[in-house]
Protein backbone atom coordinates (compact mmCIF):
# COMPACT_ATOMS: atom_id res chain seq x y z
CA UNK A 1 0.00 0.00 0.00
CA UNK A 2 2.76 2.37 0.72
CA UNK A 3 4.56 1.28 -2.31
CA UNK A 4 1.35 2.24 -4.50
CA UNK A 5 0.89 6.08 -2.85
CA UNK A 6 4.99 6.42 -3.47
CA UNK A 7 4.65 5.79 -7.56
CA UNK A 8 1.26 7.94 -7.62
CA UNK A 9 3.55 11.06 -5.43
CA UNK A 10 6.19 10.39 -8.32
CA UNK A 11 4.29 10.54 -11.17
CA UNK A 12 2.44 13.52 -10.09
CA UNK A 13 5.67 15.14 -9.59
CA UNK A 14 6.90 14.34 -12.94
CA UNK A 15 3.73 16.03 -14.41
CA UNK A 16 4.05 19.06 -12.55
CA UNK A 17 8.22 19.17 -13.74
CA UNK A 18 7.15 18.86 -17.53
CA UNK A 19 4.43 21.79 -17.02
CA UNK A 20 6.98 24.02 -15.89
CA UNK A 21 9.44 23.54 -18.76
CA UNK A 22 6.65 24.20 -21.41
CA UNK A 23 5.92 27.38 -20.03
CA UNK A 24 9.59 28.49 -20.09
CA UNK A 25 9.82 28.13 -24.13
CA UNK A 26 6.95 30.04 -24.45
CA UNK A 27 8.32 32.89 -22.82
CA UNK A 28 8.88 36.33 -25.20
CA UNK A 29 12.18 36.41 -26.33
CA UNK A 30 14.66 38.93 -25.07
CA UNK A 31 14.76 42.35 -27.16
CA UNK A 32 17.94 42.55 -29.52
CA UNK A 33 21.02 44.04 -28.94
CA UNK A 34 20.95 48.46 -29.31
CA UNK A 35 23.46 48.03 -32.23
CA UNK A 36 21.89 45.22 -34.16
CA UNK A 37 21.25 45.12 -37.72
CA UNK A 38 17.08 45.39 -38.44
CA UNK A 39 15.62 43.09 -41.26
CA UNK A 40 11.91 45.23 -40.90
CA UNK A 41 11.20 47.08 -43.98
CA UNK A 42 11.89 50.88 -43.37
CA UNK A 43 8.78 52.48 -41.55
CA UNK A 44 9.29 55.81 -44.18
CA UNK A 45 8.10 53.19 -46.75
CA UNK A 46 4.41 54.11 -47.52
CA UNK A 47 1.84 51.13 -47.32
CA UNK A 48 1.55 50.47 -50.97
CA UNK A 49 5.44 50.48 -51.10
CA UNK A 50 5.64 47.75 -48.58
CA UNK A 51 3.73 45.37 -49.82
CA UNK A 52 4.29 45.79 -54.03
CA UNK A 53 6.49 42.98 -54.76
CA UNK A 54 8.45 45.13 -56.65
CA UNK A 55 9.41 47.50 -54.04
CA UNK A 56 12.71 49.86 -53.61
CA UNK A 57 13.81 47.90 -50.52
CA UNK A 58 13.43 44.54 -52.23
CA UNK A 59 15.57 46.29 -54.77
CA UNK A 60 18.62 47.43 -52.53
CA UNK A 61 18.30 43.84 -50.92
CA UNK A 62 18.62 42.37 -53.58
CA UNK A 63 16.24 40.34 -54.33
CA UNK A 64 14.72 42.02 -57.56
CA UNK A 65 16.85 43.67 -60.77
CA UNK A 66 16.67 47.58 -60.11
CA UNK A 67 15.14 49.69 -62.37
CA UNK A 68 17.00 50.73 -65.34
CA UNK A 69 14.62 53.30 -66.83
CA UNK A 70 16.49 56.70 -67.20
CA UNK A 71 13.64 59.54 -66.60
CA UNK A 72 16.14 61.73 -69.36
CA UNK A 73 15.29 59.49 -71.97
CA UNK A 74 12.62 61.20 -72.97
CA UNK A 75 14.81 62.38 -75.96
CA UNK A 76 16.41 58.97 -77.32
CA UNK A 77 14.70 56.51 -79.32
CA UNK A 78 13.76 52.77 -78.69
CA UNK A 79 17.31 51.88 -79.58
CA UNK A 80 18.72 54.33 -77.19
CA UNK A 81 19.81 56.85 -79.62
CA UNK A 82 19.98 60.31 -79.27
CA UNK A 83 16.93 62.08 -81.42
CA UNK A 84 18.44 64.66 -83.90
CA UNK A 85 17.51 67.93 -83.34
CA UNK A 86 15.65 70.16 -86.23
CA UNK A 87 17.16 72.17 -88.13
CA UNK A 88 17.60 75.56 -86.83
CA UNK A 89 16.16 78.28 -88.82
CA UNK A 90 18.73 80.52 -90.27
CA UNK A 91 17.38 81.51 -93.66
CA UNK A 92 14.55 82.41 -95.90
CA UNK A 93 13.82 83.28 -99.44
CA UNK A 94 13.09 87.11 -100.48
CA UNK A 95 10.96 88.66 -102.61
CA UNK A 96 13.54 88.54 -105.20
CA UNK A 97 14.72 84.65 -104.24
CA UNK A 98 17.58 85.71 -102.55
CA UNK A 99 19.04 83.24 -99.62
CA UNK A 100 18.68 86.06 -96.38
CA UNK A 101 19.63 85.17 -92.78
CA UNK A 102 16.58 85.68 -90.47
CA UNK A 103 18.82 87.11 -88.11
CA UNK A 104 21.69 90.06 -87.60
CA UNK A 105 24.92 88.19 -87.23
CA UNK A 106 23.79 84.93 -89.18
CA UNK A 107 27.24 84.32 -92.41
CA UNK A 108 25.51 86.22 -95.28
CA UNK A 109 28.12 85.64 -97.83
CA UNK A 110 26.56 82.07 -98.63
CA UNK A 111 24.94 80.53 -101.65
CA UNK A 112 22.36 77.93 -102.04
CA UNK A 113 23.09 74.94 -104.74
CA UNK A 114 20.45 73.84 -106.84
CA UNK A 115 19.62 71.14 -109.75
CA UNK A 116 16.57 71.37 -112.11
CA UNK A 117 14.45 68.83 -114.43
CA UNK A 118 15.72 65.08 -112.88
CA UNK A 119 15.59 62.58 -111.84
CA UNK A 120 17.09 61.60 -115.00
CA UNK A 121 20.15 59.02 -114.52
CA UNK A 122 22.25 57.16 -112.02
CA UNK A 123 26.08 58.54 -112.90
CA UNK A 124 24.91 62.13 -113.41
CA UNK A 125 23.38 61.95 -110.23
CA UNK A 126 25.51 60.04 -108.11
CA UNK A 127 28.51 62.33 -109.76
CA UNK A 128 26.87 65.22 -108.34
CA UNK A 129 26.43 64.27 -104.80
CA UNK A 130 30.08 62.80 -104.63
CA UNK A 131 30.90 66.17 -105.43
CA UNK A 132 28.55 67.65 -102.94
CA UNK A 133 30.22 65.29 -100.59
CA UNK A 134 33.25 66.56 -101.22
CA UNK A 135 32.52 69.57 -100.29
CA UNK A 136 30.02 68.99 -97.62
CA UNK A 137 27.57 70.76 -99.20
CA UNK A 138 23.68 70.20 -99.26
CA UNK A 139 21.69 70.94 -102.39
CA UNK A 140 17.47 71.24 -103.34
CA UNK A 141 16.83 68.35 -106.50
CA UNK A 142 13.98 69.68 -108.29
CA UNK A 143 11.99 66.91 -109.87
CA UNK A 144 9.25 66.45 -112.46
CA UNK A 145 6.70 63.77 -111.42
CA UNK A 146 6.78 62.41 -114.73
CA UNK A 147 10.01 61.13 -114.56
CA UNK A 148 9.70 60.12 -110.94
CA UNK A 149 6.88 57.89 -111.92
CA UNK A 150 9.46 56.57 -114.81
CA UNK A 151 12.75 55.78 -112.24
CA UNK A 152 11.51 55.90 -108.55
CA UNK A 153 14.80 54.28 -107.76
CA UNK A 154 16.70 57.57 -108.25
CA UNK A 155 14.67 59.48 -106.73
CA UNK A 156 15.16 57.71 -103.47
CA UNK A 157 18.71 57.53 -104.48
CA UNK A 158 19.22 61.25 -103.68
CA UNK A 159 16.73 61.32 -100.67
CA UNK A 160 18.98 57.99 -99.49
CA UNK A 161 22.35 60.22 -100.44
CA UNK A 162 21.19 63.09 -97.76
CA UNK A 163 19.84 65.83 -100.35
CA UNK A 164 17.20 67.55 -100.69
CA UNK A 165 14.05 67.39 -102.90
CA UNK A 166 12.14 69.95 -104.32
CA UNK A 167 8.46 70.08 -106.46
CA UNK A 168 9.12 71.21 -110.15
CA UNK A 169 5.63 70.34 -111.40
CA UNK A 170 4.53 67.12 -113.25
CA UNK A 171 5.09 67.74 -117.12
CA UNK A 172 7.36 70.89 -116.89
CA UNK A 173 5.08 73.21 -118.62
CA UNK A 174 4.29 76.68 -118.38
CA UNK A 175 1.93 77.16 -115.14
CA UNK A 176 0.72 80.66 -115.72
CA UNK A 177 -0.94 79.43 -118.53
CA UNK A 178 -2.36 76.58 -117.24
CA UNK A 179 -6.30 76.99 -115.49
CA UNK A 180 -6.09 77.03 -111.37
CA UNK A 181 -7.11 72.92 -111.75
CA UNK A 182 -4.67 71.73 -114.25
CA UNK A 183 -1.80 74.20 -112.18
CA UNK A 184 -3.45 72.21 -108.78
CA UNK A 185 -2.87 68.88 -110.20
CA UNK A 186 0.27 69.82 -111.79
CA UNK A 187 1.78 70.49 -108.26
CA UNK A 188 -0.02 68.32 -105.84
CA UNK A 189 -0.09 64.97 -108.15
CA UNK A 190 3.93 66.00 -107.44
CA UNK A 191 3.71 66.42 -103.41
CA UNK A 192 1.52 62.89 -103.56
CA UNK A 193 4.34 60.78 -105.40
CA UNK A 194 7.23 61.98 -103.80
CA UNK A 195 5.93 61.13 -100.50
CA UNK A 196 4.32 57.42 -102.02
CA UNK A 197 8.11 57.24 -102.91
CA UNK A 198 10.86 58.32 -99.41
CA UNK A 199 7.69 59.07 -97.04
CA UNK A 200 7.83 62.96 -97.00
CA UNK A 201 6.95 65.68 -99.31
CA UNK A 202 8.66 68.51 -100.79
CA UNK A 203 9.11 71.53 -98.85
CA UNK A 204 10.34 73.83 -101.78
CA UNK A 205 8.71 74.54 -105.23
CA UNK A 206 10.23 76.39 -108.14
CA UNK A 207 8.05 76.77 -111.32
CA UNK A 208 9.48 75.44 -114.86
CA UNK A 209 10.48 78.20 -116.60
CA UNK A 210 10.31 80.32 -113.57
CA UNK A 211 6.76 81.54 -114.63
CA UNK A 212 3.86 82.30 -112.30
CA UNK A 213 1.03 83.84 -110.93
CA UNK A 214 -1.05 84.64 -107.86
CA UNK A 215 -2.87 81.27 -108.36
CA UNK A 216 0.19 79.32 -108.21
CA UNK A 217 1.54 81.43 -105.28
CA UNK A 218 -1.32 80.54 -103.33
CA UNK A 219 -1.64 76.77 -104.25
CA UNK A 220 2.11 76.22 -103.38
CA UNK A 221 0.95 78.16 -99.90
CA UNK A 222 -1.99 75.66 -99.68
CA UNK A 223 0.69 72.99 -99.48
CA UNK A 224 2.89 74.14 -96.98
CA UNK A 225 6.04 74.91 -99.51
CA UNK A 226 8.38 77.84 -100.45
CA UNK A 227 7.96 79.22 -103.38
CA UNK A 228 11.38 80.28 -105.15
CA UNK A 229 12.61 80.86 -108.39
CA UNK A 230 16.62 81.18 -108.87
CA UNK A 231 19.07 84.64 -108.56
CA UNK A 232 22.20 83.29 -110.49
CA UNK A 233 21.31 81.43 -113.75
CA UNK A 234 24.42 78.85 -115.06
CA UNK A 235 22.82 78.48 -118.26
CA UNK A 236 24.12 74.87 -118.54
CA UNK A 237 20.68 74.85 -120.22
CA UNK A 238 21.56 77.03 -123.33
CA UNK A 239 22.92 75.16 -126.37
CA UNK A 240 26.03 77.50 -126.72
CA UNK A 241 27.24 76.18 -123.59
CA UNK A 242 26.63 72.41 -124.10
CA UNK A 243 29.49 70.67 -123.38
CA UNK A 244 31.53 73.77 -122.01
CA UNK A 245 32.07 73.74 -117.93
CA UNK A 246 34.05 76.43 -118.07
CA UNK A 247 31.53 78.74 -119.74
CA UNK A 248 28.88 77.10 -117.09
CA UNK A 249 31.33 78.22 -114.00
CA UNK A 250 32.36 81.28 -115.70
CA UNK A 251 28.30 82.68 -115.71
CA UNK A 252 27.54 81.67 -112.12
CA UNK A 253 31.10 84.04 -110.67
CA UNK A 254 29.71 86.28 -112.99
CA UNK A 255 26.54 86.98 -111.34
CA UNK A 256 27.77 86.63 -107.70
CA UNK A 257 26.55 87.82 -105.09
CA UNK A 258 25.86 87.11 -101.14
CA UNK A 259 22.78 85.00 -101.17
CA UNK A 260 23.09 83.39 -104.42
CA UNK A 261 20.45 80.57 -105.57
CA UNK A 262 22.33 79.05 -107.99
CA UNK A 263 19.77 77.42 -110.86
CA UNK A 264 21.97 74.55 -112.70
CA UNK A 265 20.44 71.34 -114.10
CA UNK A 266 21.43 67.54 -114.46
CA UNK A 267 23.01 67.77 -117.54
CA UNK A 268 26.88 66.00 -117.67
CA UNK A 269 28.45 68.90 -118.25
CA UNK A 270 27.58 70.26 -115.07
CA UNK A 271 28.80 67.27 -113.42
CA UNK A 272 31.89 68.01 -115.00
CA UNK A 273 32.02 71.74 -114.25
CA UNK A 274 30.49 71.34 -110.20
CA UNK A 275 33.95 70.34 -108.21
CA UNK A 276 35.81 73.64 -109.66
CA UNK A 277 32.69 75.18 -109.18
CA UNK A 278 32.42 74.45 -105.60
CA UNK A 279 36.13 75.24 -105.20
CA UNK A 280 36.63 78.44 -106.44
CA UNK A 281 33.28 79.60 -104.47
CA UNK A 282 34.90 78.32 -101.34
CA UNK A 283 38.25 80.28 -101.93
CA UNK A 284 36.05 83.17 -102.46
CA UNK A 285 34.98 83.26 -98.73
CA UNK A 286 31.54 81.43 -99.81
CA UNK A 287 29.87 78.54 -97.99
CA UNK A 288 26.97 76.67 -98.90
CA UNK A 289 23.69 76.83 -97.52
CA UNK A 290 21.97 73.25 -96.33
CA UNK A 291 18.11 74.07 -98.12
CA UNK A 292 16.95 72.40 -94.20
CA UNK A 293 18.05 75.35 -92.53
CA UNK A 294 15.69 78.00 -95.08
CA UNK A 295 12.75 78.71 -93.55
CA UNK A 296 9.26 80.42 -94.46
CA UNK A 297 9.77 84.16 -95.14
CA UNK A 298 9.57 86.00 -91.74
CA UNK A 299 8.12 89.20 -92.97
CA UNK A 300 5.47 87.46 -95.33
CA UNK A 301 1.80 88.32 -94.46
CA UNK A 302 -0.31 85.13 -94.36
Amino acid sequence: MIHLISKKILLFAAVCLLLSSCGQKQAAPEPAPANAESTLPSTNATPDEEQEPGSRQEQEAGTLPADTTDPSSNETNPDGQEQPKPPASLYHINKVYNVVPNEEGTEKKVVLLTFDDGPKEKEMIDGLIDTLDKHKAKAIFFVNGYRVKANPDLLKLIHDRGQIIGNHSWDHIDLKKETETNARKQVEDVQSIVEETIGEKPRFFRPPFGSGNDKLHQIVEENDMIYMTWSNGSLDWDSKNKNKPDAVIQNILDQLHAGSNILMHELPWTVEALDELLTKLEAKGYSFVDPNTISENPDDSK
